[in-house]
């Protein structure tokens, strides 16, 4: 039987207070490991010679130029993922099937390294530049047939390097039956893109074969507290963002600085035609509505009610046409934020 780290019979608060380097982890004997050999199988029964390297990090990511990519820390020990639940909500990655389909996104983005596929004209012809800057929020178009659909939230939309990561994630997959589930969406052409390109030159020795292993979890001094405080910021961030998305298609889409203008001027002539005070003048109703119909508790459901309006506020968004048909669209908006951002924002502990 494994010898537990001391740390393992930590509580919570002690626990944080531990540097990331101090946890001694390590991929070698851990559930990571035969979740790595397995991506491995599959990139040879695909005729791939080359396996990225992979270590441990704060997070997913495969770093530009680099073949391989980090794995995060708590998926390494079951104690850190149920501290990561419990700080997050969730943890990424945590059953098998979750993981692997990461695994394969994030050996897409480290074969791409390798053999510098992103330089090639039809690569840039089909995903676009891989120079262009990723966006904030990225806007999905949950219709569109010109990408792949795999981690969900329709990723493949959001960066031209991301969208070939996600297109070789379908095709690695074993028994994926691309071919009939895309035979009529334009995203199968970056499948047949991907087929070709191994068949052409995956059995050669990659371009580039470092192994550099950036933000390696061993080098990293801070402490779990102050990690799950940034990651906690970050959160806040996404939430806002998805806030003003769902409110801005209920009051408009507007230009924000224009908006802004005749919000501050419905103010200033007192007809309360902005978005924050409709909210205002129904936040008790719509408390009501985030508790009883998307499971919040009391204090949840006015943090969120309490964003929405600064976020009116911020945002300028004004209130055009009547109640009856606003106040439903808001309420259908707020219970769907409610789901994603009120389970993922219970972090009791003090941070």
């Amino acid at each position: 039987m494994k010898r537990q780290p001391a740390w393992a019979r930590l509580d919570d608060e002690q626990l944080l207070d531990l540097r990331l380097c101090d946890l001694h982890l390590q991929l070698r004997g851990s559930g990571l490991e035969p979740r790595i050999a397995r991506l491995y199988r599959e990139l040879a029964a695909r005729g791939i010679a080359f396996r990225p390297h992979a270590w441990l990090a704060e997070e997913w990511f495969s770093p530009d130029g680099v073949p391989g990519f980090a794995v995060p820390f708590y998926l390494a020990h079951p104690r850190l993922q149920r501290l990561e639940r419990k700080m997050t909500g969730e943890v990424e990655g945590s059953n098998y099937n979750w993981q692997m389909r990461i695994l394969r996104h994030e050996a897409g983005h480290a074969i791409d390294s390798a053999y510098r596929l992103r330089r090639r004209a039809r690569w840039r012809a089909l995903f676009g530049p891989a120079s262009q800057r990723y966006a904030p929020h990225y806007r999905a178009r949950p219709a569109s047939r010109r990408h792949v659909q795999h981690l969900g939230e329709w990723y493949a939309q959001a960066h031209p390097t991301e969208d070939f990561a996600e297109t070789f994630a379908v095709w690695l997959q074993p028994h994926s039956d691309w071919r009939r589930r895309y035979a009529a969406w334009p995203a199968r052409a970056k499948l047949e893109y991907v087929a070709e390109v191994a068949a052409e030159f995956f059995k050669h020795r990659p371009l580039v074969r470092c192994r550099d292993r950036i933000e390696a979890l061993e080098y990293n001094t801070i402490t779990l507290r102050e990690h799950y405080r940034r990651k906690r910021q970050a959160l806040r961030r996404r939430h806002r963002a998805r806030a003003d998305r769902a409110l801005r298609r209920v009051f408009g889409g507007a230009d924000t600085r224009a908006a802004g203008t005749r919000s501050a001027s419905s103010r200033a002539a007192g007809n309360g035609a902005g978005a924050a005070t409709l909210l205002r003048a129904h936040k008790l109703k719509l408390r009501a509505v985030l508790e009883r119909e998307a499971g919040a508790d009391r204090y949840a459901a006015q943090q969120l009610v309490r964003m929405a309006i600064e976020r009116c506020d911020r945002l300028q968004l004004p209130a055009h046409g009547s109640r009856r048909a606003l106040l439903p669209r808001l309420r259908q908006a707020l219970v769907s934020m409610a789901r994603g951002y009120i389970a993922s924002d219970q972090m009791s502990l003090r941070l």
